[in-house]
């Protein structure tokens, strides 16, 4: 029978990250973005792994950047980011769902995931593999790792500003350390 697991989005940290580029961009930042609003389950047979399956749906109108900045440009710019990048009103989730997970047990409680899926992000759907570490610790999992995403794969045309002298870079970076508890 398997186990389920759910993730803990309050004891979660999952970030994006941008990257400037452009006659301007030693003086651009690149923004960190911090997805607050997600729900995750997992689910797997004990000891074999048999059936593993991740599912994760977040919420794209709740990301918020991180960075130390002017409250007016923090707000500018999420708000750029919602209306004119992830398009909120039309695509308000952004939805992941494995096909495959292959996992290689590194030590007693420490795995080696390597997971394959499909990302629906932006109205378009793409197969995305990502590795992660587990560490299972009793009924609660930590999970890590990071993997990266080319926006225009989605449809999506980076940001530019100032006529195209500071724009990002079509490549984000994600990095993740989520914590999953066990259901009963």
């Amino acid at each position: 029978m398997p186990v389920k697991y759910r993730m803990d989005s309050a004891g979660s940290r999952f970030t994006v990250q941008a990257f400037a580029t452009g006659l301007l961009s030693t003086f651009g930042h690149n923004p960190t973005i911090g997805m607050r609003d997600y729900q995750g389950e997992l689910q797997f047979e004990p000891d074999t792994y048999e059936g593993a399956l991740v599912r994760v749906t977040v919420r794209t109108g709740t990301m918020e950047v991180l960075d130390e900045m002017k409250s007016d440009d923090r707000k500018k710019l999420e708000q750029m980011m919602y209306d004119e990048v992830l398009e909120v009103a039309r695509f308000p989730d952004a939805v992941y769902e494995s096909n495959s997970i292959t996992v290689q047990k590194l030590d007693t409680n420490l795995l080696q995931a390597h997971v394959t899926g499909q990302l629906t992000f932006h109205g378009m759907t793409q197969s995305e593999s990502f590795d992660a570490r587990v560490t299972d610790m009793g009924g609660m999992l930590r999970i890590s790792g990071e993997f990266s995403l080319r926006q225009s794969d989605y449809g999506i045309k980076p940001v530019s500003f100032a006529a195209g002298a500071l724009r990002l870079k079509d490549e984000l970076k994600f990095k993740y350390e989520l914590i999953a508890r066990k259901q009963e």
